[in-house]
């Protein structure tokens, strides 16, 4: 796919971190009622996948971000090597009800359950 493509380019020009475009698959889940099961989110999330596994083939370092929020930051923070998630807007919209260390504890718990999900 074309994330693939971006990625197989960044290699021989020397990039040393790669990150993954995340809002295509965001924008995929929440309109479908967060079903992570949704063709449409699966399909997304398996181009994440598949650009994930190339960055780390590259031997980059690998990281994700942009429309990741509380519903769907999961799969994402289960995939294998990664390293950095970049999600600000959703933290700090949160903030706004519950405070910013609720917010960024909240966020920090579901990114370990998912990561300590890819593991077992």
């Amino acid at each position: 796919g074309a994330r693939t493509d971006q990625v197989e380019a960044a290699g021989p020009i020397g990039a040393r971190v790669c990150e993954i475009h995340t809002v295509p698959y965001a924008h995929a889940f929440h309109p479908r009622g967060r079903d992570a099961e949704a063709p449409a989110v699966v399909r997304e999330f398996e181009t994440i996948r598949q650009a994930a596994d190339a960055i780390r083939a590259l031997g980059m370092r690998f990281n994700g971000g942009h429309a990741l929020y509380y519903f769907n930051v999961q799969p994402v923070a289960a995939l294998p090597g990664i390293r950095e998630l970049h999600i600000g807007h959703a933290i700090v919209s949160r903030a706004v009800f519950v405070g910013m260390r609720e917010a960024v504890r909240e966020m920090k718990r579901l990114i370990r359950e998912g990561a300590d999900g890819a593991r077992t």
